[in-house]
């Protein structure tokens, strides 16, 4: 008697040992960012520390760490770095940097963004570099040495040398104008500048004493 063989049953199909899917993984779009700052000091005296401290945002909440964040001056048409550095675990970040020069500059906050965070930026505002200087005021009306008449609501100075139309940043007790040289003084030892009785009121400057300079 001839007994039918049994039937062969397929052998299951495995995968081949090691090789992963092909199937393009799905990434998730970077994240929106947003530079935030916490305190600044950029009214400084030329040779003393200028900073800025904040917070690198990820959506709502603090980046990670490790992530570059820089403090950029405007130099003719593009942007020079002045100082760098990584946030911390709850993204705080801290930027310093010492100015040699008398003058205002114009600063940003740059983020340049990775493969899970998107590029942002701050504007800043002015860097204010100045030296002190001493000054008086001056007022009465009469003619300006560079044109025009003196009047109560005149802004400006009085300076033996910069060249008038000049604009010079000052600051005092907190307050700080940006203003032009209109006229041609002060005339007595150890002052460099003669305030317009505007100038003065706008600084709370009283008859004579220090100020800080740009110019």
């Amino acid at each position: 008697m001839i007994v039918p063989a049994a039937p062969v049953q397929p052998a299951p199909v495995l995968a081949p040992v090691g090789v992963v899917s092909s199937a393009p993984a799905i990434l998730a779009p970077p994240s929106t960012t947003t530079l935030k700052v916490r305190s600044e000091q950029l009214n400084v005296l030329e040779n003393q520390r200028a900073s800025v401290t904040g917070t690198l945002l990820e959506g709502a909440h603090p980046a990670g760490a490790g992530k570059a964040v820089a403090l950029q001056m405007l130099v003719g048409r593009g942007w020079q770095t002045l100082a760098l550095d990584h946030t911390g675990p709850r993204g705080r970040f801290r930027l310093s940097y010492v100015p040699r020069r008398l003058g205002s500059r114009i600063l940003r906050l740059d983020f340049s963004g990775d493969a899970f965070a998107r590029a942002s930026r701050h504007r800043l505002g002015s860097l204010n570099v100045f030296r002190l200087a001493g000054a008086s005021w001056y007022g009465g009306g009469g003619s300006l040495a560079c044109g025009g008449e003196l009047t109560s609501s005149t802004l400006g100075v009085a300076n033996k040398t910069l060249p008038c139309g000049t604009l010079v940043t000052l600051r005092y007790s907190g307050h700080t104008v940006r203003v032009p040289v209109v006229d041609r003084g002060p005339y007595v030892e150890g002052r460099e500048f003669d305030l317009t009785e505007a100038t003065k009121r706008a600084l709370g400057f009283g008859d004579t004493g220090l100020i800080w300079s740009t110019g």
